[in-house]
């Protein structure tokens, strides 16, 4: 982290909130592009927060270039598998599948489950990159808000990303806490999946009768000629199933040897270890689903068509990618300020309940740095000492304050979470309707995850 200047607890504090309330007067009230406006704040948060004027820069291209790193990839290499699903029909076809086993009317209830079981390894960013072009060819087909079919597929990857191993978040706050982590993931499911059927589908019925969303102009560019072509080429069902589990396959060989390795099932020096961890890093398993879509699509395609498409694909996500980038940039000088270390400070002898204060903190972090990943780690590391000091706590309570603490991790994602402009940016919403719903979908998981973990807490 950085050196600061500035120590003060309570400047620290108002400095952040200033920084917010600054973000939301340039971005919503005088129109500002959310780029410029990330940058502006981000410089001016930096400098009145204490931080030192030579490390300003540094510790901006440092959230800038971490977020980039990590979001880039994923995004470009999840369009260009789903431009070839678009164009090809395997999107359609799979909508088609999924219409017909659960009914028109159940349509989003269809693909929430879908992108839950697909959640299960997958990292939320890039499950639902990889699942956008489904939901979009679901939206047309039945019209609608995109809302409607959208927000049970973010919330169900957002459920499982945050609650459930083999997810590194719950992982490593498990690890942390000395939870049981096969516990933890029966725990992890039970509460997830009536957390996202209240939190996400319930609520993504109600907003999308409130906020109707056309198809976002990214996804509006398939010519209609080239489409009714593809069609005697359309892949079988059976197909696009396999494209969109190859990823899944992959990483969850990483993500599951690493739980393995946490527990001590396995032992993460081997060889093999590394290769099969290598391979399920997330960027690789989306390069590995793509040359296995070059290798399906080509000869139908064309090599030519293929190399267009792939071309077309990345000109529509620049914008998605920096705006992301610059909200990574402004979670970046919040996180080298101390600020989310001040919040804690002032929350840690509050003498609230464990499984409370272990949200209360992780939800201060949460709006004071973004990232829901350093949010739960972070206060797992803060309350380790105090869970250990408690007496009485089963092996269930471990497993109801890590959940605690990834529904505080969860809730009020705004200006500084990449997430927030990713799904901003991705559905074409303005900022003012991504904080009244996506930030409202977002803090209804995390408060509904937290409240029934409190109350089994209470029962077990």
């Amino acid at each position: 982290m950085a050196e600061t200047t500035v120590s003060d607890p309570t400047h620290l504090l108002l400095t952040g909130l200033g920084a917010v309330i600054l973000l939301v007067i340039l971005i919503i009230r005088l129109r500002v592009h959310a780029f410029v406006a990330l940058i502006l704040v981000s410089v001016l948060t930096a400098a009145v927060a204490g931080i030192a004027s030579e490390d300003i820069v540094p510790v901006m291209m440092g959230g800038f270039g971490g977020t980039l790193a990590s979001v880039a990839l994923l995004v470009g290499l999840g369009c260009m598998i789903g431009k070839l699903l678009e164009v090809t029909g395997g999107a359609q076809v799979l909508a088609d599948g999924l219409i017909n086993r659960f009914g028109e009317q159940r349509a989003p209830f269809a693909i929430g489950i879908a992108s839950l079981l697909f959640g299960f390894p997958i990292f939320f960013d890039a499950g639902l990159i990889v699942m956008f072009p489904i939901l979009l060819s679901v939206a047309a087909r039945f019209g609608g808000s995109t809302i409607k079919y959208a927000f049970p597929a973010a919330g169900a990857f957002a459920v499982m990303h945050a609650f459930v191993p083999p997810h590194p978040g719950p992982v490593a706050a498990a690890d942390l806490l000395g939870a049981n982590i096969g516990l933890l993931l029966f725990v992890g499911l039970v509460i997830a999946i009536p957390t996202w059927y209240f939190g996400a589908y319930l609520f993504a019925l109600y907003a999308g009768k409130k906020f109707v969303l056309p198809l976002p102009e990214m996804f509006k560019h398939i010519n209609s000629k080239a489409e009714n072509s593809l069609q005697a080429t359309a892949p079988s069902f059976a197909t696009v199933l396999l494209v969109l589990l190859t990823p899944v396959l992959l990483i969850f060989m990483d993500t599951g040897l690493n739980t393995l390795q946490v527990s001590g099932a396995i032992n993460g020096d081997q060889t093999w270890v590394h290769i099969l961890r290598m391979l399920g890093k997330t960027p690789i398993a989306l390069l590995i689903t793509l040359l296995l879509c070059l290798v399906l699509f080509t000869k139908s395609l064309g090599k030519e068509n293929v190399e267009k498409l792939c071309g077309d694909s990345l000109a529509p996500i620049c914008g998605v990618i920096l705006v992301t980038g610059a909200g990574g940039m402004f979670g970046g000088v919040l996180r080298g300020s101390g600020i989310g270390e001040a919040l804690a400070g002032l929350l840690g002898n509050t003498g609230l309940p464990v499984i409370v204060a272990a949200f209360v903190i992780a939800t201060c972090l949460r709006v004071a740095q973004g990232s829901a990943t350093v949010a739960l780690t972070t206060t797992a590391a803060l309350m380790a000492p105090i869970v250990a000091a408690t007496p009485g706590l089963s092996e269930a309570d471990y497993c109801f304050i890590v959940i605690a603490i990834a529904g505080g991790a969860t809730v009020l994602s705004h200006f500084n979470d990449s997430g927030f402009w990713l799904v901003s940016r991705l559905l074409d919403m303005d900022e003012k309707t991504t904080l009244k719903t996506w930030t409202v979908m977002e803090t209804l998981l995390g408060t509904i995850a937290f409240i029934v973990a409190a109350l089994l807490s209470v029962v077990f």
